[in-house]
């Protein structure tokens, strides 16, 4: 069991056992599952049979590019059609794109009803589905519109893992990386790892890593801002993705991210240059390398200019002083981005 101030995320089996308890004591007056295609057809009949509750569900389209406000038209659309009211209770089970969106979605309908994460991605388990962050992208630029809300219960249930492709789980793992360089806790043996790690005590550590942020920070105005990491070019990153045919997942973005902000830390904030080669090192045996076009560096840098950490239309950077020790609020310039960007290339 792993505690914040205002919820608490219980893992495998004791969540379940939590989540019937919660049912019964606050008497919802209705159940509702939100699913995409994968997770109603991989994980939904794993949750009836871990529950006994009368769940109505309702479908979303997968995919970051549906994880907008027309999407959430629908489940309200939805909901209200179904005669949700404020005492009904929404289960989010999917990826982060699922609790990103569910999580805002019940947070703002009727003015906030109660909802559960129970992710069923790598991705979503150690980073999306924690945190009390909910929202959605606007006009491509990641999640610009939301809030911060809690849920009333987090699982974590690591069978559903199973149900994912190699992808997916490396998509999560960068986030386990991410955390390992901001703490300094297993950064030494992941980095030295050829192969992709992500053991149940990792993806614990990794929560556990990020809940102590949170919890000094929930409304990111000091030490949280260091969980942007590798978020700022890699949101960036993702965005132009978004119109291709190669689209890429959240952690393969930023993945590309950190090895850029590394770079930028190495410029800006006296990062070791031997860590940064040994982050790019270990990140491009785990990821696929990306070709960029002189369209999508100048279309990356456009994206910066909106991320939500700017201010006074300066982009505002998470970098990192050595290994352990993030620099927050760092000015950067585009051509130290650009330089950034051919520095992965290289």
């Amino acid at each position: 069991m792993i505690s914040t101030k205002t919820y608490t995320i219980r893992f495998n089996e004791d969540g379940y056992d939590i989540l019937e308890n919660l049912v019964n004591k606050k008497s919802y007056s209705k159940l509702f599952v939100i699913v995409d295609e994968n997770s109603k057809k991989y994980c939904l009949s794993k949750l009836n049979n871990k529950v006994s509750l009368k769940l109505s569900i309702i479908e979303t389209r997968s995919g970051e590019t549906n994880k907008n406000i027309d999407t959430c038209l629908e489940v309200w659309n939805s909901l209200t059609k179904l005669k949700a009211d404020r005492r009904s209770l929404i289960i989010n089970l999917g990826g982060g794109v699922i609790t990103d969106m569910g999580g805002f979605i019940a947070s703002t309908f009727k003015r906030g009803i109660d909802f559960i994460n129970i992710p069923t991605t790598l991705l979503s388990m150690v980073d999306a589905s924690i945190g009390s962050k909910t929202g959605v992208n606007f006009n491509l630029i990641k999640n610009q519109i939301g809030l911060f809300s809690d849920p009333e219960l987090v699982i974590i249930d690591t069978d559903f893992l199973v149900t994912l492709p190699l992808r997916e789980i490396a998509s999560g793992y960068a986030e386990i990386y991410k955390h390992s360089i901001l703490s300094n806790e297993n950064f030494e043996e992941l980095t030295k790892n050829e192969n992709l790690i992500y053991s149940d005590d990792l993806i614990r550590n990794s929560i556990r890593l990020k809940n102590e942020i949170v919890k000094k920070d929930k409304l990111e105005n000091n030490i949280r801002k260091s969980l942007n990491f590798g978020h700022t070019i890699g949101h960036a990153i993702e965005s132009v993705f978004l119109e291709k045919k190669n689209k890429l997942l959240h952690g393969e973005a930023i993945a590309i991210g950190m090895i850029c902000e590394s770079f930028i830390s190495v410029k800006k904030s006296n990062f070791e240059i031997q860590k940064s080669e040994n982050i790019k090192k270990h990140l491009k045996k785990i990821f696929q390398e990306i070709n960029f076009s002189e369209d999508d560096i100048k279309n990356i840098i456009n994206l910066i200019r909106f991320d939500k950490k700017n201010e006074l239309n300066k982009p505002k950077f998470a970098l990192i002083s050595q290994i352990g020790k993030a620099d927050l609020d760092v000015e950067v310039d585009d051509s130290l981005i650009i330089e950034s960007i051919k520095y992965y290339s290289k």
